[in-house]
């Protein structure tokens, strides 16, 4: 079996790892002792479980700067949420303008939507520093626009988009803006409020440091999502339809209760240290790491050359040498887990030229990664980037 204390995780772009010691503790301890359905029965164990719920709901409203808790739903995880909100916010012949820089969870059900449902997108590429210009997006609007998606920050290049901006724009023309938080949330701060934002999509496994399966979303009263799924909610069952207030609007069934809590474990834990202490430390890790590899030979980084309004995400390539061998090597040969190919973001890969080559090796630094992580990661890369083999 591996030994997992041995591994350099430097793959918390795709999820964080490991969790602070009080989310594994959180989590066990409350699905041993209050492991039930919430929100079904009157008995005490059913009302502790619906109590931590409801208060994860206000926990995270609050962290989201949102002014209604109950306009907080849970989902399984931000595509989960992206797919809901997309599905429920455009409609037939109808306009939609997102980025280049979107994820799958983006990109794929606004594709469904323009094929399936007679919908219409626009993709608004990065500038060369890798930064989606608010006057590209507005420049894109039409008379059916209705919706603006764009992703916070890039889990390829690591660039933070300006959506204080962009959002206000949507809200000047009535276009309603949603953001992909998959990778801002609990790195950096979103305030749905100043920031114009109309609904944020988040997961609870990556920088929230919660397990996987759970997620959710925040819509901002006064926009309205249509349901495009039904069944149960535990309240009203007589009822044939499904409910129209918030939360149970956007929530359907059992929920993930072992998942919220850990949701809830590590946005405590997170609130304790400090988000700004936290990508404080990243980022110092990051710059160590871009510094490193940018005086090796034959290493390209991607979106690294200022890295202000980031977060701790590098893509890079090693000249001669396909991106899935340097990660096996990286594994195999130093014991550094890291992500490789297209991550899930193949517009990036195109824009970038990266496509054609099979993608690229991705390090993602979070709040358990070091200085000696750090000096290892560029140890290894040079080690690979001397090899003979190369080119």
């Amino acid at each position: 079996m591996i030994d997992a204390s041995k591994i350099i995780f430097l793959d918390n772009g795709a999820t964080s790892f490991p969790k602070p010691e009080e989310v594994y503790t959180f989590m066990d301890g409350f699905y041993r002792k209050f492991g039930v359905n919430p929100g079904r029965s009157g008995y005490d164990l059913c009302l502790e479980a619906g109590e931590m719920l409801e208060g994860t709901r206000k926990q995270l409203a609050a962290f989201f700067h949102g002014a209604d808790p109950n306009r907080l739903c849970f989902t399984y995880n931000s595509t989960d949420a992206l797919n809901l909100l997309i599905f429920g916010l455009l409609g037939p012949g109808q306009h939609a303008v997102t980025t280049t820089i979107e994820h799958n969870s983006v990109l794929r059900p606004l594709f469904h939507m323009v094929r399936d449902h007679g919908a219409a997108v626009d993709h608004v590429p990065f500038n060369a520093a890798g930064f989606v210009e608010p006057e590209a997006i507005a420049a894109r609007f039409r008379p059916a626009t209705r919706l603006v998606v764009v992703n916070h920050a890039s889990n390829v290049i690591g660039t933070v988009q300006p959506i204080r901006a962009i959002g206000k724009l949507c809200r000047e023309r009535g276009i309603t803006f949603v953001i992909d938080a998959s990778q801002s949330a609990g790195k950096i701060p979103i305030d749905v409020e100043a920031d114009f934002i109309d609904a944020v999509a988040f997961t609870g496994h990556k920088s929230l440091l919660g397990p996987t399966g759970i997620g959710g979303l925040y819509v901002r009263e006064g926009v309205e999502v249509r349901q495009t799924r039904a069944g149960g909610t535990g309240v009203r069952s007589a009822q044939r339809s499904h409910l129209e207030e918030y939360p149970y609007r956007l929530e359907f069934g059992t929920p993930n209760i072992m998942g919220i809590a850990g949701l809830h474990a590590g946005v405590e834990w997170i609130q304790k240290q400090g988000l700004g202490v936290i990508h404080h430390k990243e980022m110092a890790l990051l710059r160590r790491l871009v510094d490193g590899l940018r005086g090796i030979a034959g290493v390209k980084l991607y979106g690294a050359d200022d890295l202000t309004d980031h977060i701790a995400v590098l893509a890079f390539n090693i000249e001669g040498l396909d991106a899935a061998d340097v990660g096996t090597m990286l594994d195999v040969d130093h014991d550094i887990a890291c992500r490789t190919g297209l991550h899930c973001a193949p517009m990036v890969h195109e824009q970038l030229g990266t496509d054609k080559i099979h993608g690229a090796v991705r390090f993602g630094i979070g709040p358990f990664n070091t200085e000696a992580h750090i000096e290892a990661a560029i140890a290894a890369v040079r080690e690979i980037a001397a090899t003979p083999a190369r080119g």
